[in-house]
C-alpha cells in the first residue's frame, strides 16, 4: 500500500512531464526548418522544355543542391529574390564567377551531355603545362591518324614543322582536331592523353566528365556537364597561355614552303562574325558543335573587377546563333544580379579531410575499416572508390544531410533529453516526498520503528 500510494503520484507528476517535454520537442525540428534554414525556388526558365520541372524547393548548404533538376537561384539576405535567366533552352547551364567559384545560378547543372570541341578546354588544362613552350615538332602521317570523319581542321600538313604556340591557336581558334591529334602525340601519345585527362578532371572535382576523344569528337560514353565546363573554363583562365590562346581573335598559321594563312577563332561571341554583337569585355574561351552534342559554349566575359563564365549546352529552341545569344542572356543576368543573389553552390574541388579527421573518421568506423586501411593502398583505394560511387549516388537521389526532416539521426539528442528528463523528476519527487514525511508526523504512511 505505502509502495503503491508512493509511485502512484510519481507516475503521474512524471508521464505528465514527459508528454508536455515530448509535445513541445517534437514541434522543434519543424520550427527550426521553417524558421532556420533559407530555401532556393527551383523554377523552370521562360521557354524550357516539358523535361525541365518546376516548382522545386531545395534547402542551402548540401552537397546535392545543384545535382537536383531544374533551375536553382537564391536571393542574398535582406535582397528581393531575383528573377531567374528567362528565354534560355539549353537543356544545361551555369553562371558563375571565375574569381570566387560561386555558382550565381544553374539549369540541370550535373545533367550528362555530349560536350563537342568544349572537351578541348580540359584537354589544354591538362596539357598546356606539361608540353614544352617553345618545342617544336616536325609532323608525320603517323600523327594524323585516326581524325574522325567531318572532324573540323586547321590544316596540320604532314612534313611540316610547327611551333607548338602555333598548333596551339589551331586548337583555339580553329578547333583543329588535327592539332590536337599532333599535341597529344607530343603529350606521351593519345590512350595517355585520354588517361591524364580523366585524372585532371577528377582533381578538379568535374566528376562528371569521362574522356574517350580528347578533341571533343562524339564518342559512346563521352559525357561532360556545364558545371564540369565552368570547372575547366576557369582552371584554365588561370594559366597566362590558356587566357591567350582562348583571347587571340584571329591569327597567321604556317602553310608550306615558309607562307602562312590567316584563321579565325570560331566563337563568335569574340569575333563578332555571322552576325553575332561581340560581347563586351568577352575573354574566350570555346565553343562546340556535333551533331550529337548540338551546340555548346564555355564563355567568359570581364566587367571592373568581376570575370563570370557562362556555360551553355545544347539549346532547343531552333533559333540561329541561339547558343551565343543565351550564352550573352546569361552573363548579362550574372553581372546584374550578382550583388542580390547568394551562391547555389562553388566550383571549388572539395578538400580532402586532415589526417587526424581522417583517422578520427577511421576510429569511428570500427575493426573493420582499420583492417582495411591495414590491408594495403589497393583495398584502402577500393574503399575509396566504392565510398565515392556511393556518395554521387546519394547526392543525386537523395536530400541533403543538413535538412533536419531528413536526418533521423537528430532525433536521437530529444530521446535522451525526455529519459533524463523523466529520471530527474522521479527522483526530484522521492526527495521531495521523504522530506514531508520527516517533517510531518501526522502523515499515516510516515515509517515508525519497529517495537
Amino acid at each position: 500500500m505505502i509502495i503503491r500510494s508512493f509511485l502512484r503520484p510519481a507516475f503521474a507528476g512524471t508521464v505528465a512531464l514527459t508528454t508536455g517535454l515530448a509535445g513541445l520537442l517534437t514541434l522543434l525540428p519543424a520550427t527550426a526548418a521553417t524558421a532556420g534554414t533559407a530555401t532556393t525556388t527551383a523554377v523552370a526558365a521562360a521557354g524550357s522544355r516539358a523535361d525541365h520541372p518546376a516548382g522545386e524547393v531545395s534547402r542551402p548548404g548540401g552537397p546535392s543542391l545543384l545535382y537536383r533538376p531544374g533551375t536553382h537561384v537564391r536571393a542574398a539576405a535582406g535582397a528581393p529574390a531575383p528573377a531567374p535567366p528567362t528565354g534560355v533552352s539549353a537543356l544545361s547551364w551555369v553562371v558563375a564567377d571565375a574569381g570566387t567559384g560561386a555558382v550565381l545560378a544553374a539549369h540541370n547543372a550535373h545533367r550528362a551531355l555530349p560536350p563537342a570541341s568544349t572537351l578541348k578546354t580540359l584537354f589544354a588544362v591538362t596539357a598546356l603545362p606539361r608540353i614544352p613552350s617553345d618545342a617544336r615538332h616536325s609532323v608525320t602521317e603517323a600523327d594524323l591518324t585516326g581524325i574522325g570523319a567531318g572532324s573540323s581542321l586547321v590544316g596540320v600538313a604532314p612534313g611540316q614543322t610547327y611551333d607548338v604556340a602555333d598548333l596551339w591557336r589551331g586548337v583555339f581558334l580553329s578547333s583543329g582536331n588535327d592539332a590536337v591529334r599532333v599535341l597529344a602525340g607530343m603529350n606521351g601519345g593519345w590512350e595517355a592523353t585520354i588517361s591524364q585527362m580523366r585524372s585532371r578532371a577528377k582533381e578538379l572535382g568535374a566528376l562528371d566528365t569521362h574522356v574517350v576523344s580528347p578533341d571533343g569528337y562524339d564518342a559512346p560514353g563521352q559525357v561532360s556537364s556545364a558545371y564540369d565546363l565552368a570547372v575547366f573554363g576557369r582552371a584554365g583562365l588561370k594559366l597566362p597561355a590558356f587566357a591567350e590562346y582562348c583571347s587571340t581573335v584571329d591569327a597567321q598559321f604556317p602553310a608550306g614552303g615558309g607562307s602562312t594563312f590567316g584563321i579565325q577563332n570560331t566563337n563568335r561571341l569574340l569575333t563578332g562574325a555571322d552576325g553575332v554583337r561581340r560581347y563586351p569585355g568577352l575573354i574566350g574561351v570555346k565553343n562546340g558543335y556535333t551533331t550529337h552534342a548540338g551546340n555548346t559554349l564555355v564563355a567568359a566575359a570581364r566587367r571592373g573587377d568581376r570575370t563570370l563564365l557562362a556555360t551553355v549546352m545544347n539549346p532547343q529552341s531552333g533559333a540561329s546563333q541561339a547558343v551565343y545569344e543565351e550564352a550573352r542572356s546569361l552573363l548579362d543576368w550574372g553581372f546584374a544580379a550578382a550583388p542580390a543573389v547568394t551562391p547555389v553552390g562553388s566550383l571549388e574541388p572539395p578538400r580532402p579531410p586532415s589526417p587526424p579527421r581522417q583517422a578520427a573518421e577511421v576510429e569511428k568506423q570500427g575493426p573493420v575499416a582499420r583492417s582495411a586501411r591495414a590491408a594495403g593502398p589497393e583495398a584502402d583505394a577500393a574503399r575509396v572508390a566504392g565510398a565515392a560511387g556511393a556518395a554521387r549516388l546519394a547526392a543525386a537521389t537523395r536530400a541533403e544531410p543538413s535538412d533536419p526532416t531528413s536526418a533521423p539521426s537528430g532525433y536521437i539528442w530529444p530521446i535522451v533529453f525526455i529519459g533524463a528528463a523523466c529520471l530527474a523528476a522521479l527522483a526530484l519527487f522521492a526527495v521531495r516526498r521523504s522530506a514531508r514525511r520527516r517533517q510531518d508526523p501526522a502523515d499515516p504512511y510516515r515509517m515508525r520503528p519497529l517495537p
